[in-house]
């Protein structure tokens, strides 16, 4: 069966190598990925409610409210035992693992990672984990994106392109958002805005929009339409709702990664989920709004009705109070967070994106309800309206995705006519955040450790480059303890190198000898036995680690240390050499794959 696949195959690639040029056959992948991460979209949203209808059958419906407090760790124990026992490795968080495959691992994603998601995340979510799909979407839809790239045997940049593809259809098919999906992929993805990339994006993004409407209809999970218009006096309040969404998104990232960190510290990962899990449950159990996506709430605060919103809590005696409302509405600005990194800290498998659509609609909304009930202002503003650019306003902080923020809430609406507004909030934002956190939610652990590709084209042909490939391992050790005679015979006759590595007995790397330093005397037989290795070597200029530095820093290293050839370690063991000649042919190489 295999033999007649490869066969069948092979085949298929003469005949698109004789009929089909790279573009035209590049247009119809991107096409197939586009339908594809819209069926997956599909899949994933139809799996969520259908454990959704069934948690809320007859069976729970008049116990419902106690069960917020068991479900989500019932779900998160289910996905624990599906990846503990079935796929028996860890599936990563969607849109950071994506990234690291395509800066470390050439865009090569794992077959498993095509449909784990599409069965984790909705368990997840179904049964009240507070994270979003839109994240699982894009990773199922990236990977196949990747394998059928290397099944047809593309290269690198082609299959990079074609994960971007898959992530536009992903949010394409999910927000019926196309050309949004389509800046969502070049900001977050970092991909070239060129014709040969634009193209291939936007056929992706059709085909799965498409896709979605033949399953939908115009059914979107976002349903609104603009009710009242934008007025130049207000201004100084989106300039505001600017400032307090930076504020917002500097307190999400820096509780996201604290809490975390803080939950790895819980080496089992059973203890971890249980101990999450149970956290979890009892602030769903007070706060029911932050069961799941969230996406109906998000729908009431648009539609203004806030009570909807905020749903059966202990606090519904009081609702007739404006301020206990605003309260309440804070508190899911403060604890939305908190519950989505509990989720995925226990296991859970899911995104921040709904999450951060969730805080930014309740921000926006606390905000309006706030200046309209202070009445300092002579009037009352829109409340939908800043409900709206809340949102924009957190994703462009949050995600450091200004564009797709503004296109996305226009595309939401149908019209432009918050264009101004949604700038003016999602460029305050964006900046003020930036300053303090130069990084997204995405991408933030990749930075730190020299992952990250951006726009930049030196730093993303930089981080792609391999720096095990341009290690040279030519080079004759000398032991610590030889001595002159040692080194004329075991170490200059041998090598054709004017350098040589001085290592200990455990191979621990202690400096370098050069030839120059022992040219004068290397014929002095009277001194071979006399001078030993430490009296003629010296330190290394500059030492590579292999483990922590990455590419940027070595070309660092060599500019500094003016060395042509610089020693490489690991765990302080001697490994090998890198020259300047070779890393620069190295990096033209993969300047020219990257480009072409």
């Amino acid at each position: 069966m295999a033999k007649f696949r490869n066969s069948l195959l092979h085949r298929f690639l003469n005949w698109k190598s004789r009929n089909l040029s790279h573009r035209q056959f590049l247009m119809m992948l991107s096409a197939l990925i586009g339908f594809i991460a819209g069926i997956c979209a599909v899949t994933i949203k139809n799996l969520t409610h259908f454990i959704q209808l069934l948690l809320e059958g007859k069976s729970f419906i008049n116990y419902h409210q106690a069960f917020y407090f068991i479900f989500p760790v019932l779900g998160l124990l289910v996905v624990y035992l599906i990846i503990k026992f079935i796929f028996r490795r860890p599936i990563g968080q969607g849109i950071p693992a994506t990234l690291y495959a395509i800066s470390r691992q050439k865009g090569i994603m794992k077959r498993f990672q095509m449909y784990a998601s599409l069965i984790t995340a909705p368990i997840t979510v179904g049964f009240g984990g507070s994270v979003g799909l839109e994240a699982p979407t894009v990773a199922s839809g990236a990977s196949i994106g990747s394998n059928l790239s290397r099944l047809f045997l593309m290269n690198q940049t082609t299959r990079t392109l074609l994960i971007g593809c898959a992530a536009a259809g992903a949010m394409s098919s999910i927000f019926n958002a196309p050309i949004a999906a389509i800046i969502f992929a070049i900001e977050v993805f970092s991909l070239d805005l060129t014709l040969a990339s634009l193209l291939p994006l936007l056929t992706a993004s059709v085909s799965a929009v498409l896709t979605s409407y033949f399953f939908y209809g115009n059914e979107i999970i976002l349903p609104f339409q603009l009710k009242d218009a934008f007025t130049i006096s207000e201004v100084p309040y989106y300039i505001l709702l600017g400032i307090l969404a930076a504020a917002c998104s500097v307190y999400f990232t820096w509780i996201h990664f604290k809490l975390m960190k803080t939950m790895v510290k819980i080496r089992s990962k059973f203890v971890r989920l249980i101990a999450a899990g149970l956290v979890l449950g009892v602030l769903i159990y007070f706060i029911p709004p932050l069961y799941g996506e969230g996406y109906n709430v998000v729908n009431n605060l648009l539609q203004e009705n806030y009570l909807q919103a905020l749903g059966t809590n202990l606090f519904n005696a009081y609702l007739d109070n404006i301020w206990i409302v605003i309260t309440l509405l804070a508190g899911l600005v403060i604890f939305k967070i908190v519950a989505t990194s509990l989720t995925l800290s226990a296991g859970g498998v899911g995104g921040i994106f709904a999450p951060v659509m969730f805080m930014g609609s309740a921000m926006g909304h606390c905000f309006a309800l706030i200046l309209n009930n202070l009445g300092i202002f002579g009037y009352k503003i829109s409340v939908s309206n800043f409900t709206l650019v809340g949102m924009a306003g957190l994703m462009a902080g949050v995600l450091h995705a200004p564009l797709t923020a503004i296109f996305l809430i226009a595309e939401l609406t149908h019209g432009y006519e918050l264009f101004i507004p949604l700038m003016i909030t999602a460029a305050i934002s964006f900046m003020i955040s930036s300053k303090f956190q130069p990084h997204s939610v995405y991408t933030m652990e990749l930075a730190q450790r020299g992952d990250l590709l951006t726009h930049d084209k030196d730093h993303k042909v930089l981080t792609l480059m391999n720096i095990t490939r341009v290690i040279e391992k030519n080079f004759i050790p000398i032991e610590i303890d030889m001595n002159l005679g040692d080194v004329i015979h075991q170490g200059v006759v041998k090598s054709s190198r004017n350098i040589f590595p001085v290592i200990d007995e455990n191979r621990n790397f202690m400096g370098i000898i050069l030839l120059d330093d022992i040219r004068p005397i290397m014929f002095d037989e009277k001194l071979y036995n006399e001078v030993k290795v430490q009296d003629i070597m010296q330190q290394a200029p500059e030492i590579i680690d292999i483990e922590n530095d990455r590419m940027k820093e070595i070309m660092k290293k060599f500019q500094d240390s003016e060395a042509w050839n610089l020693p490489v370690v690991k765990k302080d063991k001697y490994v090998g050499f890198i020259s300047k000649s070779k890393l620069l042919t190295a990096y033209r190489q993969k300047l020219i794959e990257v480009t072409v």
